[in-house]
């Protein structure tokens, strides 16, 4: 069966708890379902250049580039912005490993930031229209286009700028027309994403599913965060 065929299960931020995403994919086996991460695979948690990992090897899979592997990518860059990383949930044996990880960093600075199926879902890191300031409205394909301004950034040393675009919280769940607006830029029916984190258990469905949360803090600290349901990260999408 072609990938595109499968259904799809959704990997919301990991955090570097390998632990538990290994709980939370069992039941969804790798060559029975299309699985897409939805980036911030690092930090926090005790592996996260092993959890990079199972979202690289794991079959039919695709990744996108959350802000934390934007802030890792640039610590590997400038040691001058580690202390910043560690500050942020940074864990310096990961860095340690990336560096001497070649082609995994190569994987890592090809993923894209914004990803769209055939079904018109489009899936990004943070819920919010900010990489629409990639774009400037003459673009007849403007999700390649914020790819690619993505890329250029990472390659040149724009990881701040990134960094803002891509930390900004959640803004569709409470401003039904600013997502409307951002899916018709983006040609899309719906936005998939993570970065926010909610307290639901299961992800979080914004004006009538137009807008689909899976942060359940799967690896957070801090009252409902550590304990959250595995449910509220890695579930299926709807149809």
């Amino acid at each position: 069966m072609a990938t595109a065929d499968l259904p799809v299960l959704i990997v919301g931020d990991v955090h570097g708890d390998v632990e538990r995403l290994f709980k939370a994919l069992k039941p969804y086996p790798a060559d029975e379902w299309r699985t897409i991460f939805l980036g911030d695979l690092v930090d926090y948690g005790v592996f996260g250049v092993g959890a990079l990992r199972v979202a690289r090897d794991r079959a039919n899979s695709d990744a996108l580039l959350g802000n934390h592997e934007v802030a890792m990518l640039w610590a590997l860059r400038d040691p001058a912005r580690i202390g910043f990383w560690i500050g942020i949930g940074g864990q310096r044996h990961d860095l340690d490993e990336l560096a001497r990880d070649e082609p995994l960093q190569q994987w890592l600075r090809e993923r894209p930031a914004l990803l769209r199926l055939e079904d018109g879902t489009l899936m990004q890191h943070c819920g919010h229209d900010g990489y629409r300031l990639l774009l400037d409205g003459s673009e007849d394909d403007p999700l390649g286009a914020v790819n690619t301004g993505v890329h250029e950034l990472l390659g040149s040393g724009g990881e701040d700028r990134l960094w803002d675009l891509m930390s900004k919280r959640n803004v569709f769940d409470a401003d039904p027309y600013r997502l409307e607006s951002w899916l018709e830029a983006m040609r899309a029916r719906r936005a998939v994403f993570g970065h926010t984190p909610h307290m639901s258990p299961k992800p979080e469905s914004y004006h009538g599913g137009r807008a689909l949360n899976y942060d359940g803090g799967l690896a957070r600290s801090g009252p409902g965060r550590r304990g959250s349901p595995l449910g509220a990260t890695v579930a299926p999408l709807p149809d």
